[in-house]
Order: structure tokens, then sequence, then C-alpha cells
């Protein structure tokens, strides 16, 4: 718990603001050499008070490290925002990545022949915003047939899941250019790989998809772990940044 002020500081803090309320009200009428000082320390003061003014601005603007607040659907009974989105990673950046990259719990897959891709780990600064981290995709020359992200889902998006549950992926995307992007939903159960594939509708600003396991053929049983793989297509000559990316798991209302 934070200590109050001590009696001195607050003797200080009320001295300078009666100092000013008093030299306010001799401005009026007071000669011009006394005007000049008190307007060369008000100048300067007015220099360190819009400082602190701008720096708070900002910070407070910008989401706390370590926010974690999600919109989930009411009922749900996992929700996830992958650590990238959370705190600072390292590195913060790649160059000319290679296919299998990592970043946090990302990977990088593509079939480029020469790689002309890059990945930035961005600091979200609006209002707005949720997640204190984003991801920026710079894509220049594209030479190769497909550019996904793999997310590895935790084994807590797994434990206890049914064929009654829909998985749900939120995202906030910013495109340099429109482009498709497809979500796909990997369940390994024993020696099968059950596949769920969304296109994101408008994939500009907040958008979501949703994984209805109840048309899928999982074993529940046998369920082992999970990934979801985000797929760019065209993405050649294209910046494309995610504000923002969560999960949530809740039952499907009874029919």
């Amino acid at each position: 718990m934070p200590k109050p002020p001590s009696l001195l500081k607050r003797f200080r803090k009320d001295r300078a603001r009666i100092y000013w309320q008093q030299a306010a009200e001799r401005a009026e009428h007071a000669d011009l050499e006394e005007l000049r000082g008190l307007r060369g320390k008000a100048w300067a003061l007015r220099r360190d008070l819009e400082r602190v003014i701008h720096t708070a601005e900002g910070r407070l603007q910008s989401p706390a490290l370590g926010t974690n607040a999600i919109r989930a659907p009411l009922g749900s009974d996992w929700t996830w925002r992958p650590g990238l989105w959370r705190g600072p990673v390292f590195p913060p950046g790649l160059a000319a990545a290679e296919s299998r990259s990592q970043m946090g719990e990302v990977t990088l897959f593509h079939d480029c022949g020469e790689s002309e891709i890059t990945l930035r780990q961005i600091r979200n600064s609006g209002a707005v915003h949720l997640a204190p981290f984003g991801l920026r995709t710079d894509v220049f020359r594209f030479d190769g047939s497909f550019l996904s992200l793999v997310l590895d889902l935790p084994d807590a998006a797994v434990t206890g899941l049914r064929l009654n549950h829909l998985i749900r992926l939120d995202m906030v995307a910013e495109l340099e250019k429109p482009i498709e992007i497809f979500c796909r939903l990997n369940i390994k159960h024993g020696p099968n790989t059950e596949q769920i594939v969304r296109e994101l509708p408008h994939p500009q600003g907040a958008c979501h998809v949703e994984f209805d396991l109840a048309y899928s053929r999982l074993n529940e049983k046998r369920i082992e772990k999970a990934w979801v793989d985000l797929i760019f297509e065209g993405p050649r000559m294209n910046q494309i940044t995610l504000r923002d990316l969560y999960f949530a798991r809740h039952p499907r209302a009874e029919l």
C-alpha cells in the first residue's frame, strides 16, 4: 500500500500552487521587468508540465503489460491470449524469416525459395486495444505457394473438450491491402487429425470465426493436442498486423 505524502511534501506542493495563483493575479498589474521574469518561469514550467501530460497520456492509453482482458462469449469454460500479445518476446523481430522460424508461440511456415518476409512484435498504443502487443508481418517479393502462422494451443484447450463445444478465435487485423485469411483448427485424436477450416469474414478490424465440433468426427476419448493455422492467400507486397488474437471455448446452445 503506497505511503501517504509527508507533511513537508504536501506543504511544498500547496506552497507552489499558492505561488502561481498569486502570480496569475499579480501579472495584470506587475511592472514589465517583473512580468518578464514571471513569463520565463511560467514557460519553463509549462514545458515540463506538457512533457508530463504527453508521457502520461501515451502510457495511460496503452494497454498495461500483462493485460489479459478478453471479451469471451457467455458460458466460456476456457480462454487464452498467446503470450506474444501479452508481453515482450525475444527476439522482438525476424528479418528474412525462414520457414519454421518461431516468435513466442507463433511458428512461421512458407515455401519461398528466398525469404523476403519479416516478423516484428509491436507495442499497441490505441485506447481501443485490449492487448499490450501485436504482431506485424511484412511480405515483399513472394515466390512461394503458401504462407501461414501456426499456434499450438495449450493443454487446457483440449482438457475436457467435447463434441458440444465451439472454439472461437477473435482477431483484430490491419491489412495494407485486402487478402483472404483462412483459419484451420487441427485436433489430433489417436492416429487421426480432425481439421475444420473457416474463412475469416472481412479481415479488417475486429473479426472472429467459430469452429463447431458437433459436425466433426472427433473421438473425445483420444484427444491429444490441438493447433491453429492462419493461412494468408496472396500475401505479396503487403503488411499484415494482428493487433490482438485470442481464443475462447464454450458449449453450444442446446437445440
